[in-house]
């Protein structure tokens, strides 16, 4: 499965979210595409994003780009999976575009992601 992860620039993604995943047997299984970590080549998001099975949206902070990217994901079909930290309520308008809403704990995030994929 090819999985494109989105998030905002808010918080710590690199070792918040990037380290969890690259280190987890998600890497082994799927290819996971971090658009910022300085290794992928993102030209085109929106093109991308119709060529992926997943979209994994971290939504604990808002974020005008990745409303965007969501947008076409759904707009394009693709799945979209949201995750998000249980200790924080996501905009309400995040179900607009997705069904599929998880939450988790920093040390459950790659738990949680793999029992929703």
């Amino acid at each position: 499965m090819k999985i494109y992860v989105v998030h905002s620039s808010a918080f710590d993604y690199t070792n918040k979210l990037y380290a969890p995943l690259k280190d987890s047997p998600l890497a082994k299984v799927h290819e996971l595409i971090f658009p910022h970590d300085g290794t992928t080549a993102v030209t085109n998001s929106k093109e991308l994003i119709g060529s992926v099975d997943l979209v994994l949206a971290e939504v604990s902070f808002p974020s005008t780009g990745m409303g965007i990217e969501l947008g076409w994901a759904e707009a394009q079909g693709t799945r979209i999976l949201c995750i998000h930290k249980s200790d924080v309520k996501p905009s309400g308008s995040i179900k607009t575009v997705c069904k599929q809403i998880v939450s988790y704990d920093e040390n459950d995030l790659v738990a949680r992601v793999s029992e929703s994929l």
